[in-house]
Formats: structure tokens, C-alpha cells, sequence
């Protein structure tokens, strides 16, 4: 049985180079189950690069999923198509893949099955965030407007209170204006951070990813210099995007700070963990658009994770897990990221949260 892979199947003028052009992933194995080919779909699904598989038996892609291997046989001793549903792969630490899995029996040299996956949860996840798009959009647009409606009462209030301030005599009463004055400054600060992301320009210029989270990561070390590893993981390969430097350091601080708070216990007993992750997708569909690659950036700790009760709203502005969070750190984050046409989604379990920002490569 052959254990490298052979020129055609790699080459750009390979026969197989077409179904790239495919969303969907598919794996194509010779008589031996040896992996001749994947295309882009399956090397983003699987989260792996086609030069480490191919040449490798298809065990070492897929594990031992149960039933598998004996429909495999089946299908090439019969020549008969095959459909496996619910099948179970397991990447590395990542969550378990759910896959429906159809085989398909072809006949060339050095190809005898076409296997294509389909993840399970794929049209519940582009209806979600289908979904999640609209409410976004509704929600900033209530919050702009709110928080126009609020800003002009309140600097009438703040100036009643000042003038209130020099005529009254008694300190007592003195004491009451300045409670209003400050609590008046206080929702004035908060609506300035509301309407932040729509007051400041775009300003766009050439990014470099692992700088972003070069700055970041020196950003938390600083404020938290004992207790915590901000660990990097990074593919030094992705190429420089267009893109807003300033709102990028900002998104990825605030969710790489509100993991160091939410690892107040760990930092204290001295196993803390941040890691910022980067890879590159391929053949994402981002904002109901397809792009060919995509940045793929992940800021996971080993904290106690989101309460259940608001993992489903945790973009929504004012909402926090943290005694005196404000609740617009990851709302601004989702702001900034949504207007380089990314997305950032959320995965939390006990023991690992982990924020996952998509954005288009060139």
C-alpha cells in the first residue's frame, strides 16, 4: 500500500482540482481507503491542510466512526453508493464533528470512493445566524436611537443641577446637586460608549493579525503580570488584510480582557490560560456572501465559562456575567468586526470558552 501521495493528485493540473470549486467537502480514496485528494471544503471542515493527508489511510482523518469502515468495504466490494447520517469525528481538542456522510463508488486509476460530508448542523447555523444578523442590526439601531433620545435631556439636567448648585446655601443640598451632577456625567460617559462605534471613522489600512494580537496580548500581561499565560498559536502564513487597526486591537482586547476577569480564581492559583489562535478557512460564507479564505481567529481561556442563563445573549448590549460589568464590551467587539464584514461567534463549556472572529482574506 502506497504511503505518499502521488504527483497528480497534488499538482494544480490534477484532474480532481475542480471540486475546490465545491462547498461542500469531499474526500476521494483509492482501493486501500488511502486519501488521494480533499478538496477545500473538506481541508476547512476538518480544520487540516490536504498536504498532511494526503498519502495517509482515511482512519487517520476520520477515527473509527462505528459502522463506517464496514459500509466502506461494503460499498467496494458491491459498487454500491452508501449514506451514513449522524457520524462522529473527533478533532484533536476541538468539539466532536457531527457529519452526514455519503459515498459514492467511481472508477478511475488510482480513485475508487468519493466521499462528501456535510456537517448536520450546517443550515440550522447559516439560518442562526441569519437570524442573529437581523437582531443585531435592529438592536444597534435602537440603541442609536435611544441613546440620541437620552443625551440632550440629560445635559439639561446636568446644567439645572449646576446652576441648582450655586444658589442653594445649605451643604446637605449641595451634597444632592453633586449626586446629580455626577450620575448625570456617569449616563453621559455610558451613551458616549454606546454611540462610540458610529461616531469614529473607518480607517482603513494595511493589517497584520499577529500584530493586533501582539498588542493585545502585551496589553493583558500588563494589567495582569502573574497568574495568567496568554499563549500564542499562531499560522504566520495569513497575508495582510485591509482593515481598521484600532477597532481590530479593541475587539480581540475586549474579549481577551473579559476572559482575564472572568480567570480571577485560576490567576490566583496560578494556572490561568488565554491562547489567541490563527488559521486561515477556506470557502466561508460570511454575511450571505462566499468568500475563498477567510481569517479565522480564536480567543480561547480555561475559565469557569458563561452562566447558561445569558450564553445566548451575550452580544446583547447591557448584558454581563460580571458584578459591575457595563455588558457593551462584546457589543462594541461584534460592532467592530461585523463592519469588516466578519462575524464572531461564541462556544463556552466549563473549563473552556472560546470567541471564534471570521473575517475575509484577500
Amino acid at each position: 500500500m502506497p504511503s505518499h501521495p502521488t504527483h497528480a493528485a497534488s499538482s494544480p493540473s490534477s484532474p480532481f482540482a475542480g471540486l475546490d470549486l465545491l462547498s461542500s467537502a469531499v474526500v476521494l480514496v483509492d482501493a486501500g481507503l488511502v486519501i488521494r485528494y480533499l478538496n477545500a471544503g473538506a481541508e476547512n471542515l476538518f480544520a487540516i491542510s490536504r498536504r498532511k493527508l494526503l498519502g495517509q489511510p482515511l482512519e487517520r482523518l476520520l477515527g473509527s466512526p462505528p459502522g463506517l469502515a464496514a459500509a466502506l468495504d461494503n460499498a467496494l466490494r458491491t459498487n454500491w453508493s452508501y449514506t451514513g447520517q449522524d457520524i462522529s469525528v473527533q478533532r484533536g481538542d476541538a468539539e466532536p464533528l457531527r457529519l452526514d456522510c455519503t459515498v459514492t463508488p467511481v472508477d478511475t486509476a488510482s480513485v475508487r470512493l468519493l466521499l462528501e460530508f456535510r456537517p448536520i448542523d450546517a443550515q440550522l447555523r447559516v439560518a442562526r445566524e441569519e437570524q442573529l444578523l437581523h437582531q443585531q442590526q435592529a438592536n444597534r439601531e435602537l440603541i442609536r436611537n435611544l441613546a440620541h433620545e437620552i443625551k440632550n435631556p440629560l445635559g439639561g439636567i446636568r446644567g439645572a443641577a449646576q446652576l441648582l448648585q450655586m444658589e442653594v446655601e445649605s451643604r446637605g443640598l449641595t451634597e444632592y446637586t453633586q449626586v446629580i451632577i455626577h450620575e448625570a456625567d456617569r449616563l453621559q460617559a455610558l451613551v458616549d460608549r454606546l454611540l462610540a462605534p458610529h461616531r469614529k471613522p473607518h480607517v482603513v489600512g494595511d493589517v497584520n493579525i499577529h500584530e493586533v494580537c501582539e498588542r493585545v496580548r502585551s496589553l493583558i500581561l500588563a494589567e495582569f503580570p502573574r497568574g495568567l499565560r496568554v499563549e500564542r498559536d499562531y499560522d504566520t502564513s495569513i497575508p495582510e488584510f485591509r482593515g481598521d487597526r484600532e477597532q481590530l486591537i479593541q475587539a480581540v482586547l475586549n474579549i481577551a480582557h473579559n476572559a482575564a476577569q472572568a480567570l480571577a480564581d485560576r490567576i490566583e492559583a496560578g494556572d490561568a490560560r488565554i491562547v489567541l489562535r490563527t488559521r486561515v478557512a477556506r470557502q466561508v460564507t460570511l454575511a450571505k456572501r462566499r468568500w475563498r479564505l477567510a481569517l479565522d481567529l480564536h480567543i480561547e481561556d480555561n475559565g469557569p465559562g458563561i452562566p447558561e442563563s445569558i450564553r445566548d445573549r451575550v452580544f446583547y448590549p447591557l448584558v454581563s456575567g460580571r458584578d459591575g460589568g457595563s455588558g457593551l464590551g462584546l457589543t462594541l467587539a461584534q460592532t467592530f468586526v461585523q463592519q469588516h464584514h466578519g462575524t464572531i461567534t461564541c462556544e463556552s463549556v466549563p473549563g473552556r470558552t472560546t470567541f471564534m472572529i471570521q473575517i475575509p482574506l484577500p
